[in-house]
């Protein structure tokens, strides 16, 4: 990964929010960016206990621009799974997505949605 002193705005703010995430993991998620690129994170949601999607375990891509924090990541489903929030090629049919002020917040927050 890129040094926080030759990196972008939007790549220091990754690797200072993944140092976050590492300190404090959060329950029933996890997500890391991939190896060959900072901008784009390979996720994992648990199903949560006593919901429809309990036991289950459902892996997503979350994919970063430059203008990170300023424009929300594109977040797509890689496990199949019916959800009325969730197109078949795993897209995301959420406004909170789009409507994020993402400056204001972490990609824990995000994660943690």
């Amino acid at each position: 990964m890129a040094t926080t002193s030759s990196a972008t705005p939007a790549r220091r703010r990754l690797l200072r929010d993944f140092k976050k995430l590492q300190e404090d993991p959060p329950t029933g998620v996890s997500g890391a960016p991939n190896e060959a690129n900072l901008l784009s994170w390979n996720c994992i949601i648990f199903g949560p206990q006593g919901t429809p999607f309990e036991d289950g375990t459902f892996k997503l891509v979350m994919d970063f621009s430059e203008d990170y924090p300023n424009k929300p990541p594109k977040v797509r489903f890689l496990s199949r799974m019916f959800h009325p929030n969730v197109y078949a090629d795993g897209s995301i049919c959420l406004d909170l997505l789009n409507r994020l002020v993402v400056g204001e917040i972490s990609t824990r927050c995000m994660v943690d949605e």
